[in-house]
């Protein structure tokens, strides 16, 4: 017999009052939360949300910041615009919170080393932020779970080992224990402090368990993964352990699992992947799911549902991932370790109908699972989130899901660390913008840069560098909600992928075939150049590259053609940022005739900088104009510059090189930032593609970077016709 979870928590399906037939989750704010620092601090240092909850109310949240040793308040009184509310600094690290009422209990690592670990687990008021008590733990704390009656909570004593001994290989003493502690009137009893011995339970270095999450259910039971040791254990509230058993394995088929060759091919498997859970949250008083993130032997890149007899309700398999595929977030740079790295996974119902969410660490998604069925759970939904979405909160009283994304790319000049909330709205599914699913074969994308336009709503893009080993040419339906990838050209010279390439723009050449433009980068031997590339991805020997010359040559530099578009039998080419003989804040539009052979250019002055660099990404030829994006490369709430301007058609006269280069002139089309901020995400850097249909309306699109130190969001959306705006 099928266990059911309908029902489940009704009080809470109650007071959410939805009958959601076709309710959605769309993200609706983004929270930086290096807002949080006080004034004077120095806001280049790295944040973290990792950990969050919420007070009782569902006004305000509390999230965990390792780097900085605090934990972070926001307020959410208006959902759709978090105000910051301040740090608290707990004496150590913070490593897990949840929130009882108005009081967070915080588990706080004060280890001086891996083998004389210490923390404590503190009570906080979360009005007032001080510390209202403490307990000393005797041990390295990791997650922190509160009982649902708020009778008591449970630490995982992880007493984490040294990654960098013996290949990180445990046994390494002291073992990791379970911490219990019993509230009074929603205080601290330190005085009822005991711990669940966990040794002697696993296969996998039994003596030196590493407790790594906790959950409670209803019956006060919690179950606790093994991360490192591929064990689960359900241990009653009086620490005695009620049932333990293997998280197993899983034999996976159709994964990319080669790191270090620029390709996604998914015909790869590997038998016996342990499972290797992280997160884990009950469903039921009887069911709990896991995500198997996986850890230095295992990872199966999906999530599971277990009975807490030990017997496996429901196994995700690749399904997560592949969906994860479809909508190209996959960061192929992990496929030899864990891939998409399933972390965290939380339980809510909203409405009637109870949910799980799986965060992909490496993928920065959200997967919305349907569990009312738990032996076949229904995916509803992938949501966007920010880089490395760690932890969860969901307040069901106000349709609300919250995301703490502990990635901070100060240090690479990305975007920062954000909270990220998502709203249960009666309204269509915002995201993905852009899918490959429904094509025959599983195909992954990414890195999407230049675009054109083709008849009946049909766009072409290119993908860049990032794939360097399957350079790609994508035809896009933009009739269909959402945009979706039917076909894909791999470009190849005589026989397999084409080198040497970084494609960042393509037109069509009239015939069946495109062309397309690489930007160079010298030092690793990748040249300026055009090619021409025949309707099955093949570039014509000899005639089909076409290499700049020696003018350009003299005067180039690394940030080459950015889009290339062709009037007539003559390509034009953006070049993104100054070479050495351009004045300053000038880039040069770059001429080549098809008959005549000839170069030439015209000069095209762009935006002074107020941080980082402006640049050109995109050029497209429509009517009487030629249509530019201008762009700097500033994420979040330092992006300035994200436009599309036009210039007349009749200006575009190039002038021979290695003269004067007559300035042509420019005319604001639209400001993108609005648009980029509309899915109430961050503004991303990379605004790349514009593609322009016969009727005028037109089409952006944003590069992710192949999901490398990105949220592998790629945004996909039309900006009306530009010629109605005139």
């Amino acid at each position: 017999m099928i266990t059911r979870l309908l029902g489940v928590s009704s009080a809470i399906a109650l007071s959410a009052g939805l009958a959601h037939a076709d309710m959605n989750f769309n993200r609706i704010a983004s929270f930086p939360v290096v807002s949080n620092m006080a004034e004077g601090e120095d806001t280049k240092r790295e944040t973290s949300p990792e950990i969050i909850d919420v007070t009782a109310d569902g006004q305000t949240l509390v999230y965990t910041d390792s780097p900085l040793e605090v934990i972070g308040f926001v307020d959410i009184t208006d959902a759709h615009d978090p105000k910051p509310l301040g740090n608290m600094d707990v004496g150590g690290e913070p490593t897990s919170v949840a929130v009882l009422g108005n009081t967070a209990f915080v588990g706080v690592n004060t280890s001086e080393s891996y083998v004389a670990p210490s923390g404590k687990v503190i009570s906080v008021d979360v009005a007032s932020k001080t510390e209202t008590g403490a307990c000393d733990l005797g041990g390295q704390p990791d997650s922190v779970a509160k009982a649902p009656d708020g009778s008591f909570i449970a630490v995982a004593i992880e007493n984490e080992r040294d990654e960098d001994l013996n290949d990180g290989i445990i046994p390494q003493m002291p073992a990791g224990t379970l911490a219990l502690v019993d509230l009074k009137d929603g205080a601290l009893a330190c005085d009822t402090l005991r711990f669940a011995d966990l040794t002697g339970l696993a296969d996998v270095a039994g003596s030196d368990p590493e407790p790594e999450y906790v959950s409670i259910n209803a019956l006060g039971e919690i179950v606790v993964t093994m991360q490192e040791n591929n064990h689960l254990a359900i241990v009653s509230k009086d620490g005695e352990v009620l049932n333990h058993f293997s998280a197993g394995s899983v034999d996976l088929e159709g994964i990319d699992a080669t790191d270090e060759r620029g390709a996604l091919i998914f015909t790869e498997s590997q038998k016996g992947r342990l499972r290797e859970p992280d997160a884990v949250t009950w469903i039921s008083d009887d069911m709990f799911a896991t995500a198997n993130e996986g850890d230095y032997k295992g990872g199966s890149r999906g999530w599971t549902i277990f009975n807490k007899d030990g017997t496996v309700v429901y196994e995700n398999g690749t399904d997560f991932e592949k969906a994860i595929i479809q909508i190209g977030h996959y960061p192929d740079k992990r496929s030899d370790s864990k891939g998409v790295e399933p972390e965290s996974v939380t339980f809510g119902v909203f409405g009637d109908t109870p949910y799980v969410f799986v965060g992909a660490e490496r993928a920065s998604v959200v997967g919305v699972y349907d569990v009312t069925n738990p032996a076949a759970p229904v995916l509803k939904q992938l949501l966007p989130s920010g880089v490395g979405p760690e932890g969860y909160a969901v307040i069901p009283s106000r349709n609300l899901l919250v995301s703490a994304n502990e990635k901070d790319l100060i240090e690479d000049g990305g975007a920062r660390a954000h909270v990220m909330l998502f709203e249960m709205q009666d309204a269509p599914a915002v995201y993905p913008h852009l899918t490959s699913k429904g094509m025959d074969e599983l195909t992954g994308w990414g890195a999407i840069s230049g675009m054109v336009a083709d008849k009946d709503g049909i766009v072409w893009a290119v993908n860049d560098s990032f794939y360097g080993f399957q350079p790609s040419i994508f035809k896009i339906d933009t009739k269909t909600t959402p945009a979706t990838i039917v076909d894909v050209i791999r470009v190849e010279r005589t026989s397999g992928p084409a080198q040497k390439l970084d494609l960042e723009g393509i037109t069509l050449d009239g015939k069946g075939g495109f062309y397309v433009a690489s930007e160079g980068r010298t030092e690793r031997l990748i040249p300026h150049a055009i090619y021409h590339v025949n309707a099955k991805g093949k570039i014509k020997n000899l005639k089909g590259e076409i290499g700049i010359p020696a003018e350009l040559a003299a005067v180039e530099k690394r940030f080459g053609f950015e889009g290339i578009t062709k009037i007539g039998d003559t390509l034009w080419m953006a070049v993104q940022r100054e070479w050495k003989d351009d004045p300053k804040n000038h880039v040069k539009l770059v001429a080549y005739n098809l008959e005549t052979k000839e170069w030439g250019a015209v000069l095209y002055e762009k935006a002074e900088p107020a941080t980082g660099w402006v640049g050109l990404s995109e050029i497209t030829a429509h009517g009487d104009h030629v249509y530019v994006i201008e762009r700097d490369n500033q994420h979040d709430h330092r992006a300035v510059t994200k436009k599309v301007y036009r210039i007349p058609a009749a200006e575009m006269v190039p002038a021979p090189l290695g003269g004067d280069l007559p300035v042509v002139s420019k005319e604001l089309v639209r400001d993108l930032l609005p648009d980029l901020k509309s899915t109430g995400g961050y503004v991303l850097d990379k605004v790349e593609g514009l593609a322009i249909l016969e009727d005028g309306t037109a089409f952006v699109s944003t590069d992710n970077d192949g999901v490398d130190d990105h949220s592998g969001e790629t945004m996909f959306f039309s900006i009306g016709k530009v010629d109605a705006a005139f």
